[in-house]
C-alpha cells in the first residue's frame, strides 16, 4: 500500500474545526509537496420530499443548487488567500459521510483532512459524528482536528500499541510520517486496569513485562528519537488522551480495528479518542489491519 501523500483531500462545512484542518493539510502539503483538493458535500433532501409535490421539490432543488453555487464561491475565495492554493475545488450533493471518502477514492487522494463537528447525542448514538462516519468508510488515512488557534505543528507523534498482529502496518506509515517531518515517536502501551484490583508488586511486573515487550518490536532504519513508554489507566481511551495532553505533544497516530459489531455497540478505541483528544489525531481506516 503507498504511503506517500501527493493529493490531500481538505473536506469543508465551513466550521472552525474545518479551518484547523485546512491549516494542517497545507502544513503536510509543504512538506509533502502535496496538492491539497477542497471538498464541500452540500446535504441531500430525504427521498420522500422529492416524491411529494412537484412544487414543493422544485423549490427545495432550487436552494440546494443556489447553496450549491454559495459553496463553490466560498472555496474559491479560501483558495485565493491560502498558503497553498487548491488544485481542484469539488462541490458534491449528497450525504458526507458517504460522499467523502468515494471523492478521495476518485481523486486518487491519500489523505483526508477533516474537522471534528460535533452533533447531537441522539445521533451520535445512532450514526456517530460524520468524521467518524468517514473513517469507517474511508480506504485512506483521516486526520481529523479539533478547534485549534495554535499554527500546526508536527514534532512529537504518539503512536498507542495493543500488541496486535496488525501493528507493524500502523508502525510503518508512524515510522514514514516521522522520517519525512523529522518528529519524534512515542510508542505507548495502556495498561487497562479497570475496576480490578492488583498489589503493587503485581502492578510493577505486568507494567515491566508490557515494557520489555514494547522494546522487542521490530526497528525500521533511520536515525529517528523513539521513546517506549507503558502507563497504567481505567481504559485505553483515557490514557492516550491523557499522556498526549500532559506531555504536551502534537499528533495521536493510531488505526481502528475492530470488528463492525463491537463498533456499532461500542466505537473504536480511535473514535473514542478522536472525541476526547484535543490535538489532531491522523486515523487509518480498517484496510490497513487487514494482512
Amino acid at each position: 500500500m503507498d504511503s506517500q501523500i501527493k493529493n490531500i483531500l481538505w473536506a469543508t462545512d465551513f466550521s472552525s474545526e474545518s479551518n484547523t484542518a485546512l491549516s494542517y493539510a497545507q502544513f503536510l502539503a509543504k512538506k509533502f509537496r502535496a496538492a491539497i483538493k477542497a471538498l464541500h458535500v452540500v446535504p441531500d433532501f430525504a427521498p420522500a420530499i422529492y416524491e411529494s409535490r412537484g412544487i414543493v421539490a422544485a423549490e427545495l432543488m432550487e436552494r440546494q443548487e443556489e447553496s450549491r453555487k454559495k459553496a463553490l464561491k466560498r472555496l474559491e475565495r479560501i483558495s485565493e488567500k491560502s498558503e497553498v492554493r487548491f488544485s481542484k475545488i469539488i462541490v458534491d450533493i449528497g450525504p458526507a459521510g458517504k460522499k467523502i471518502p468515494e471523492v478521495a477514492e476518485k481523486e486518487k487522494c491519500q489523505l483526508i483532512a477533516i474537522g471534528r463537528k460535533g452533533m447531537s447525542a441522539l445521533e451520535k448514538i445512532l450514526m456517530g459524528s460524520v468524521a467518524n462516519q468517514v473513517l469507517r468508510r474511508s480506504s485512506v488515512p483521516v486526520l481529523v482536528t479539533p478547534k485549534r488557534k495554535l499554527a500546526p505543528k508536527i514534532e512529537s507523534i504518539l503512536v498507542p500499541t495493543d500488541f496486535s498482529g496488525n501493528e507493524e502496518r500502523e508502525r510503518d506509515y508512524a515510522w514514514m510520517l516521522a522520517s519525512k517531518l523529522k518528529a519524534s515517536l512515542t510508542l505507548l502501551y495502556i495498561l487497562e486496569l479497570y475496576d480490578f484490583k492488583f498489589s503493587p508488586e503485581e502492578i510493577r511486573k505486568m507494567m515491566d513485562e508490557a515494557l520489555a515487550r514494547l522494546k522487542s518490536r521490530k526497528k525500521r532504519p533511520g536515525e529517528l528519537k523513539i521513546k517506549e513508554v507503558v502507563v497504567r489507566d481505567l481504559n485505553a481511551p483515557a490514557g492516550i488522551v491523557t499522556y498526549a495532553a500532559r506531555h504536551k505533544l502534537d499528533l495521536i497516530l493510531m488505526s481502528t480495528c475492530v470488528s463492525p459489531l463491537e463498533r456499532f455497540f461500542l466505537g473504536s478505541t480511535t473514535e473514542k479518542v478522536i472525541s476526547y483528544s484535543t490535538i489532531p489525531v491522523l486515523a487509518l481506516p480498517a484496510v490497513y489491519c487487514k494482512k
